[in-house]
């Protein structure tokens, strides 16, 4: 399976020794250091993942994937008194590879398509 995820705390950490670091050029709406957080879990399960600027992409099997948002979800809302969670999932049993293989067969028929 391929989930897609995006995680937002809001409100007051409830890690009390977490503060936004708002950074240079930064609004206080920013959770960078806080998405950054949960996709330090994604990348350390290693799992196939992507990453773009509001989702980002794990494949594998449905336990796995789900304990991984899980976690992921629990960083990010130490910079948080709640957690948004917003997940999409492509489940496709006996399928691997499709995070880059959907995308591949995308260009496939954009490539087809141009020659027309």
């Amino acid at each position: 399976m391929i989930v897609a995820f995006s995680v937002q705390p809001s409100g007051e950490p409830s890690d009390p020794a977490l503060a936004r670091d708002l950074g240079e050029g930064a609004d206080s709406a920013s959770v960078h250091n806080a998405v950054a957080a949960a996709v330090r879990v994604v990348r350390e399960s290693g799992l196939p993942t992507r990453t773009s600027s509001m989702f980002t992409e794990i494949e594998g099997e449905w336990e796995e994937v789900m304990e991984v948002v899980r976690r992921a979800t629990a960083e990010a809302g130490r910079y948080g008194s709640r957690v948004s969670l917003v997940l999409k999932a492509d489940i496709r049993p006996g399928r691997s590879s499709e995070l880059d293989g959907k995308v591949e067969r995308l260009q496939q028929a954009l490539d087809r398509l141009e020659r027309r």
